[in-house]
């Protein structure tokens, strides 16, 4: 038995009172400047994010397992931090000034670490030319001011990050077929901008880093901020500002306080159970809400057990110890990704490895282009982002479209199981290989007795290329099961949680680090990790156990966590199919009342 009215939870937003008087306000007059302001911004932040391996390598004379901590925390809390920056726009600030404080911040930072390059105080004095070993490390004070730049980064990235986007998607009335079309369009200019940027930031500003001038390389993004912070407030009167109107975090604290609140509630005495639905009852005939059986613990929130606890208008009279069944289902649908995100997790820890250990190698390796070029480390990763972008086009323009007509088959494209654990397999061989690589790399240099191998830079192609097609399968499938498996009102959530898994697999390789410089440390040349010289160090063995976990998640993933990944509509392979209804694991198609016809007409056709 259910009873309820309107919950607070589906309150509309509304726009403020900022109008122009000219013309209505929103739409494309308003994304010129949202456009210019992310495409800045996202070239100041690349440009520090590709080489701030290299840079605190050379400038800083950070080297071994602080080096590592240091990048990888730092990546984790500019990750984590997107969580804390969308409860702050949802709550109180809403998105326009969370975004404007946002870049505010990250202003502050890079003005901070660019003058870490530009003032030789700042830093301590570099290393003996050819001599890791001989590097004095920096004061206390000079990390303090490093530390205080990149902390004021990662906290303006907690503003963009969850706000660019849905702000610039504020401006489009859905509603409309017209503004459904304009939204569309905007999602791909600003994937085409984001390209752009990351173009420019991974081949001009880097080449001018790593052989111009530090100072110049980060002077470039300091000023690209400046600009887009400029251009955002130009545009001020041509904005569409929704009101804060709460958090669907907030929800879930709520549910699980009051599920705690009423633990000893018996949900077996049958009819006597009601539940407190949260909509109107002609709202509820036209709508299905299907409560899932599984995590049946949480269903407690949403019982009333004293009449007393709605007030006349059938509304909670304190939202921690009553909720609504939607609420419940919420948090059901989060709990429900839990398995499949553990295993994303398992393949980000491999992504992170090529953006440390993997700019470390290439700086002890021959990276020269004919007589006089010299190829800058942050390079590599480009090789990550090709493979990824000709594999897609390879997929969707080749496989997809043509293969389909000369087989004669409706759909050929493959499951996200399938994708996934492609994703998985390829994290695995990537790290064999680059073991491998690192093998023959250590040995040139001690055979020719040199700090630097000469083995080409190249060679770490093969690695590289591998991580990208880890995050091809892997990262962007987990990204799409987000989205899929979550109801509309919580898509905002998906890409939280999904930034989420990037901070805690970015925690998890620092942790990784540390166990196992601890456990082989003191073991002479046996150590694995540690110290200025790779030469010195097992790296490879490191690769090989990080390969080794990721066999572990392949198992993981493939007899357990794959049952919970939605299979797509018309799936009649076994393998494809999860467990029952009885289960308590969401059959393919149908969650929280939406139909998978329904979902994928509603789901992103892009996938980023």
């Amino acid at each position: 038995m259910e009873i309820g009215s309107h919950s607070p939870s589906t309150r509309k937003t509304l726009p403020s009172s900022s109008q122009s008087l000219s013309k209505k306000p929103g739409g494309w007059r308003a994304i010129k400047y949202i456009l210019g302001n992310e495409s800045f911004e996202k070239l100041a932040s690349i440009s520090l994010v590709a080489n701030i391996t290299l840079y605190l390598r050379t400038k800083y004379n950070l080297s071994g397992i602080f080096l590592i901590n240091t990048v990888t925390i730092w990546s984790g809390s500019t990750n984590l931090s997107s969580i804390a920056g969308a409860v702050v726009s949802d709550v109180y600030l809403g998105r326009f000034l969370t975004l404007l404080f946002g870049t505010i911040f990250t202003l502050l930072g890079m003005g901070a670490i660019t003058l870490t390059a530009g003032i030789p105080e700042l830093r301590p004095p570099p290393c003996v030319v050819g001599e890791y070993s001989k590097c004095i490390e920096p004061e206390k004070w000079q990390l303090a001011f490093l530390f205080t730049g990149l902390g004021l980064v990662a906290l303006g990235a907690g503003g963009i990050r969850p706000c660019n986007i849905a702000f610039g998607a504020d401006q489009f009335d859905t509603k409309t077929d017209k503004g459904r079309a304009q939204l569309e369009s905007f999602f791909n200019w600003w994937y085409f901008s984001f390209t752009i940027a990351l173009i420019i930031a991974l081949t001009g500003v880097i080449y001018v880093q790593t052989n111009i001038s530090w100072m110049i390389g980060y002077a470039i993004p300091t000023a690209c901020l400046a600009i887009s912070i400029t251009t955002f407030l130009i545009g001020m009167h041509t904005y569409i500002y929704k009101t804060p109107q709460g958090t669907v975090f907030v929800d879930m604290a709520k549910v699980m306080a009051a599920a705690y609140r009423k633990r000893k509630t018996d949900l077996k005495s049958g009819d006597g159970i009601v539940f407190y639905n949260g909509v109107s009852e002609a709202e509820s005939k036209s709508r299905k809400t299907i409560k899932a059986d599984r995590f049946k613990f949480l269903d407690k929130a949403a019982v009333i057990t004293d009449p007393s606890e709605v007030d006349a208008q059938n509304m909670p009279k304190n939202g921690w110890k009553l909720c609504s069944v939607q609420q419940v289902e919420n948090l059901k649908c989060l709990f429900g990704i839990g398995p499949v995100w553990i295993s994303g997790v398992g393949c980000f820890v491999v992504m992170d490895q090529q953006s440390t250990f993997g700019i470390l190698q290439s700086i002890q390796m021959n990276r020269m282009l004919g007589k006089s070029f010299t190829i800058p480390p942050a390079w590599m990763g480009i090789s990550s982002m090709v493979a990824l972008s000709i594999w897609i086009f390879v997929y969707e323009q080749i496989y997809v479209k043509k293969f389909k007509k000369i087989l004669k088959k409706a759909d050929l494209r493959m499951t996200m199981q399938q994708r996934i654990t492609t994703g998985i397999i390829m994290s695995i061989l990537c790290m064999v290989v680059a073991g491998i690589v690192e093998i023959k790399r250590k040995e040139l240099a001690l055979r020719h007795n040199t700090l630097d191998s000469p083995l080409h830079v190249t060679a770490l192609l093969p690695q590289f290329i591998l991580s990208g097609l880890t995050e091809a399968f892997a990262a962007v499938t987990i990204m799409e099961f987000f989205t899929i498996q979550m109801p509309e009102t919580m898509r905002s959530v998906a890409g939280s949680v999904f930034f989420l898994s990037l901070s805690i697999a970015s925690y998890l390789s620092s942790f990784l680090v540390n166990v196992v410089h601890s456990v082989t440390k003191g073991r002479g040349d046996r150590a694995w990790l540690g110290g200025n010289d790779l030469n010195k160090n097992k790296l490879e063995y490191y690769y090989y156990f990080i390969a080794s976990l990721g066999v572990l998640n392949l198992f993981y993933f493939t007899f357990f966590a794959r049952k919970f990944v939605l299979c797509e509509e018309g799936g009649k392979d076994a393998a494809c199919e999860g467990p029952g209804e009885d289960s308590g694991v969401h059959r393919a198609g149908v969650f929280l009342g939406y139909e998978l016809d329904d979902l994928e007409r509603k789901s992103p056709s892009n996938r980023t």
